[in-house]
């Protein structure tokens, strides 16, 4: 842990609005609806006057790219196999703060706020300026002593503490974590365009995945941790790991054709508090369906058709993308005249476009 002035990072401000001018934030509408507020910790809450932020590593216990290579299974990222780190995290910072009130003053002059990733607060500058680490070239943060692989999370108090000295940049030279990224999703070191980060791709984004993107996801289905597992800093997490997370073991390598089959009520069971839950049942399938696009298995075909009558366009379209690369272009041109009264514009035009593909590939 390390202690911010709550007017510690007025360079951040600047910083997120010409991310958002650019566009790089995609569909996420709530950045520009929060940006003011986001800019300053004050602007949030005006009686703030300083921040304990915490970081807690959650390094695996392997690398998380093995499972890339098993194409028939899923990859979810590491903080997503086990429950909400929300509410894991939010307990934690709720009993720290319950011990630090009735020390810190008279009673009913201390005020605390407990936020974890949720607020609009901008805690990866906040714990740079609270000594906790630097934001590296992946744009995340990076501790000497942890790695990657941290989870942050923020007591505000309108307590004025003295601040730690904030934390200098390690990157050096290294582009590790840039030349890892499967999407180039890096324009520059230091700044991530969310419209090609596969995280944003699987979880954010609510519609299609651009068609252009789709074969460099692979199999990952929530997520993406290769920017993560490939900084050098992660060699010294393990030997001060003081949490690992209760990652579920269905949830760590799943069989794509197992996931295909989830209905509504299967999902939601399947996932119960998970983050994985929070982006429902479609988006998921849309991911399962692109990873079974790109197996390279034709055994998992029938699991794509099936999905070709669901109620929901977004997986009917994923579907079609799936099936065109693995079928062979006669027997995918026999099943699109069986399903030639679509109904829904787009999915009439992933099955035009997927067409095309799939005869110049087998010409």
């Amino acid at each position: 842990m390390g202690i911010a002035a709550a007017d510690a990072i007025p360079h951040a401000g600047p910083r997120l609005h010409k991310w958002i001018m650019d566009g790089a934030h995609g569909e996420m509408a709530w950045m520009p609806e929060t940006a003011e507020r986001r800019a300053a910790p004050a602007n949030m809450w005006p009686e703030v006057a300083s921040l304990l932020m915490l970081g807690l590593n959650y390094g695996p216990d392997e690398d998380p790219r093995a499972i890339l290579s098993a194409r028939t299974r899923g990859a979810i990222s590491v903080y997503a196999r086990g429950d909400d780190y929300h509410e894991l995290i939010k307990g934690k910072l709720k009993r720290i703060a319950s011990r630090f009130v009735p020390r810190a003053g008279a009673p009913g002059t201390v005020a605390v706020k407990v936020f974890v990733d949720t607020a609009p607060l901008m805690e990866k500058p906040l714990a740079q300026a609270a000594g906790l680490g630097w934001q590296g070239k992946h744009t995340n943060l990076v501790s000497r002593d942890k790695g990657s692989w941290l989870f942050l999370g923020a007591i505000a108090t309108n307590l004025a503490l003295p601040a730690d000295a904030p934390e200098v940049d390690h990157c050096g030279s290294c582009r590790a974590c840039l030349d890892a990224c499967p999407t180039n999703a890096f324009p520059a070191p230091y700044r991530i365009d969310a419209r090609r980060c596969i995280s944003y791709l699987t979880i954010e984004l609510k519609g299609a995945v651009p068609r252009e993107l789709r074969p460099l996801i692979g199999n990952r289905i929530y997520g993406c941790d290769d920017c993560l597992a490939a900084c050098p800093w992660n060699k010294f997490a393990a030997l001060g790991r003081e949490m690992r997370l209760a990652a579920r073991e269905e949830n760590r390598a799943p069989a794509l054709a197992e996931l295909a089959r989830l209905d509504d009520a299967a999902f939601r069971a399947r996932f119960s508090k998970s983050p994985v839950k929070r982006i429902g049942r479609a988006r998921f399938l849309r991911n399962v369906l692109v990873a079974i696009g790109n197996s390279g298995d034709v055994a998992l075909a029938p699991e794509a058709e099936r999905h070709l009558g669901d109620p929901d366009p977004l997986v009917r379209g994923a579907a079609v993308w799936a099936l065109a690369r693995l079928l062979p272009a006669a027997a995918f041109a026999a099943l699109s005249a069986d399903h030639a009264g679509e109904t829904d514009a787009d999915v009439r035009t992933e099955w035009q476009l997927a067409l095309s593909d799939s005869a110049g590939e087998h010409a």
